[in-house]
């Protein structure tokens, strides 16, 4: 038992060291301006930590806060999406896909948490794009500016050469064609002269004998007949799909398909068909996108509004110790302990998923360290109840967190599914706010089991 709990305590000592040295790694700069309460006097705190230079041991990775465009600013572009030779019916769909495609660039690209949305007034159709983080003006037009490119792609000449996954994505790369179709078909993959243009519609039916969703293909007289000759040379293959130069779909060809009418099943559920029907037609509509205006934009509620939230967070985790330090004594000491790790924690992951910090998601990482200390609180009242009926403080430490647990886990499980439904419903902000809220619940239930406990093992004994 004692080696169990040693080694327990050696697991958060290393947690902590390695949380330690990832928030070390960075720069930090902290200016901040703190109001002396019942005085007009104002302290300034003016303070920079150059970091530590990790490059000499080969770790290149950086573990700066990625930060949102109400913290940081970024780019804001304004398309303007020409409609003309896209038919009435057709023009809400042309846009939706065109709005795809770009959410699709920007998050390959790297960027979290990108605001894209669409705009329509009697015959205008717009998309605005607004980027976190990237100052190139230009840099995000040539990102989002371009029309949606499709393409289908057939097996070469086999290739009895075997190639590592990294040989295979540097060569795909080089040969300017979809790293998932050259993973797929080989490097000797060839291009069709099936486009874009040959579809003219994608879109969701269902199969009349199984009542499953499939999508289905339309192609132009022309198109029609390139596509009869791709199958016909290609029966029992696969006939890959790909959409900005990224795979999206690889169907098998059963046998010859004449006729301009297709049918790609797979065993999909509606969204995802929904989904593939969408990305075809950004091909099969290709929605002409221009400039209409374009601009650097600062972050929307300034340094000043982070400061303020800075300092109302570090209050109020001041406010919580002296509050359980006060009414626990020991006890509220181990749960600060316990606490700081969690904190720890939280901010490293942080770092590395990454996540992109709005002010939402501050308030959501906020929020969750009371969600953590209502759960040491459950834990010590439980405690208490036991050691009142004249239990050891071990044994009263074990049925403690025993019959705790049950009241943690369902109070969390009620977080968590309340934030699940915050982020699969909402948007950009919203978004933000469930999934630090999230992280910190999950952390928080790490922290209050197995960081408490540890603590309260090896600093409150007998």
């Amino acid at each position: 038992m004692k080696r169990r709990i040693n080694f327990s305590f050696l697991v958060i000592l290393l947690i902590v060291i390695f949380c330690l040295f990832v928030n070390l790694v960075t720069p930090l700069s902290i200016n901040v301006t703190v109001p002396l309460p019942f005085s007009d006097k104002k302290i300034a705190i003016n303070q920079k930590f150059p970091g530590i230079d990790v490059s000499k041991v080969g770790i290149h990775r950086n573990f700066a806060f990625r930060r949102g465009l109400d913290l940081e600013g970024g780019t804001s572009v304004t398309l303007r999406a020409d409609m003309h030779d896209i038919p009435s019916a057709q023009r809400d769909d042309a846009l939706d896909s065109a709005k795809t495609v770009i959410e699709r660039r920007v998050n390959l690209f790297g960027v979290s948490e990108p605001v894209v949305q669409t705009s329509k007034a009697n015959k205008d159709y717009r998309i605005i794009v607004e980027i976190p983080g990237v100052s190139d003006v230009n840099e995000a037009v040539k990102l989002v500016g371009q029309t949606a490119k499709l393409s289908f792609w057939e097996a070469g000449a086999s290739n009895s050469a075997q190639l590592s996954p990294q040989d295979t994505i540097k060569l795909a790369l080089a040969m300017g064609k979809p790293v998932g179709v050259v993973q797929l078909l080989g490097v000797a993959a060839k291009q069709t002269n099936l486009t874009g243009s040959d579809l003219k519609l994608a879109a969701v039916t269902f199969d009349p004998q199984t009542s499953k969703p499939q999508v289905e293909l339309t192609f132009s007289p022309e198109g029609g007949k390139k596509f009869g000759d791709i199958t016909k040379r290609n029966v029992g293959k696969i006939l890959a799909i790909a959409l900005d130069n990224e795979l999206i779909e690889a169907p098998r060809v059963n046998g010859p398909i004449y006729g301009g009418n297709a049918v790609i099943s797979g065993g999909f559920t509606t969204d995802q068909a929904k989904t593939l029907q969408i990305q075809l037609n950004a091909g099969a509509l290709p929605v002409s996108l221009s400039v209409l205006e374009q601009h650097a934009i600062g972050a929307t509620l300034g340094q000043e509004s982070l400061q303020k939230s800075l300092i109302a967070g570090f209050v109020g985790l001041l406010v919580i110790v002296f509050f359980m330090v006060t009414l626990y004594g020991r006890l509220g000491v181990i749960a600060s302990l316990a606490l700081f790790v969690y904190s720890l924690i939280v901010l490293t992951l942080f770092r590395l998923i990454p996540v992109t910090l709005t002010l939402a998601g501050i308030a959501g990482f906020i929020l969750s360290i009371g969600i953590a200390v209502d759960a040491n609180i459950l834990i010590f009242e439980r405690m208490k109840e036991e050691m009142r009926l004249g239990k050891s403080k071990q044994m009263a430490i074990d049925i403690g967190f025993k019959r705790a647990w049950l009241s943690i886990r369902d109070s969390n499980i009620a977080s968590l599914i309340t934030s699940s439904i915050l982020y699969y419903f909402g948007t950009g902000v919203i978004r933000g706010f469930a999934f630090t809220l999230a992280l910190g619940v999950l952390v928080s239930m790490f922290s209050a089991i197995f960081v408490t406990r540890t603590l309260l093992r090896v600093l409150y004994k007998k």
